[in-house]
């Protein structure tokens, strides 16, 4: 039974060394935080004219949902993508619907809205068609270019959108431009929550990331808590290498170097002078993890400056100690540990939300 974190961090202790450890409370995980949880799906310029289908799973390689997507005069729809009939995948691949989704087993149809159209060789059957014979809908959140979606959603992602709008809403976000060239993924042989934990705080910085620590001012480094998100603020060392923040804006004045967004249970939206890099974590098993990094970029001048000019050596970095961790937390003499209340309020956020959801 997984013990329930204290709220306070003065008293609080960790998630106990079994969490990153053990397989049965994996699959608990799964089920508890990431059937409910909010994934980034595409964006719009995935699926940019009406009746254009976006297909996918809800989380590749954890939870194989078949879903798609479908643009409806720019209002987009999350269907499932299993026939309701004998639950045949209705489309393989990204396409444009003309009138009807037909299956391909038994000619069943259904409109663009999801809704059962037709189906041969019906007569006799009694109560049909019914509601269950409709595709089963999943709700859709677009934020600036980007579009997510949840099977059983544990919370208001749009309220989360509000706040880090009202934060850095004065960025053109919808117009940064995705780049292959500087995104990646990598696999990791930890666990999906240590990865996060290490991401939800600067302590480790001065330690684990000497070229970073040379760009930021560590003294000064912020961690704001939100209800399911949290904002960690990297102020600068260097002004030429900050943001240009506007006078209208709330941090104005301030050599802010990187806003570092999380949110509940896997998303992480790195802003940095030059544009966004977007971390999605993907459990694949209690010990091995993958990391999807998408890059867009703003301002192309200053990628090679800053707290965001070499993720990708920052990353290595941080896997090799979140892959140390995963070989000490499955001592079978480790316990949990203790909260730094400066430096470690988001992990202890973190840590408060898994024990709720798992705790319900």
């Amino acid at each position: 039974m997984l013990k329930k974190v204290n709220k306070d961090i003065t008293k609080s202790y960790t998630l106990p060394g079994d969490f990153y450890s053990s397989e049965s409370k994996f699959e608990n995980v799964v089920d508890r935080i990431f059937v409910g949880s909010w994934q980034l799906i595409c964006t719009k310029n995935s699926i940019k004219s009406i009746n254009d289908t976006y297909v996918f799973e809800f989380i590749e390689d954890l939870i194989p949902e078949p879903l798609f997507l479908i643009n409806q005069d720019d209002k987009f729809k999350c269907f499932s993508n299993v026939c309701t009939h004998r639950g045949n995948v209705l489309i393989d691949q990204k396409d444009k619907i003309k009138n009807h989704i037909t299956c391909k087993y038994h000619g069943r149809k259904f409109n663009t809205c999801g809704k059962f159209v037709y189906m041969p060789e019906t007569e006799g059957m009694q109560n049909f068609p019914t509601k269950e014979d409709d595709l089963i809908e999943f709700p859709v959140i677009v934020w600036r270019q980007f579009i997510f979606s949840s099977l059983t959603p544990l919370f208001k992602i749009q309220d989360v959108f509000s706040e880090i709008d009202s934060r850095i809403g004065w960025m053109p976000i919808e117009d940064f431009a995705y780049r292959k060239d500087l995104s990646k993924q990598y696999s990791i042989d930890a666990n999906w929550a240590l990865y996060c934990d290490n991401y939800l705080e600067g302590f480790h910085i001065p330690f684990v990331h000497e070229g970073l620590n040379q760009s930021l001012d560590y003294n000064n480094y912020e961690t704001e808590i939100f209800q399911f998100h949290n904002l960690q603020i990297g102020i600068g060392n260097n002004k030429e290498e900050c943001f240009d923040i506007p006078k209208e804006a709330g941090d104005y004045g301030k050599n802010i170097a990187a806003y570092y967004f999380w949110i509940y249970p896997n998303i992480m939206l790195n802003f940095y002078p030059w544009g966004l890099s977007i971390n999605i974590v993907i459990p694949l098993s209690y010990k091995k993890t993958k990391i999807v990094f998408e890059t867009y970029v703003w301002k192309e001048d200053k990628l090679n400056s800053g707290a965001g000019s070499d993720l990708n050596k920052v990353e290595l970095e941080d896997e090799q100690i979140v892959q140390r961790v995963q070989k000490g937390v499955s001592s079978r003499f480790y316990q949990r540990g203790r909260f730094s209340p400066k430096m470690e309020k988001g992990v202890h956020h973190f840590h408060n939300l898994i024990s709720h959801f798992l705790k319900k």
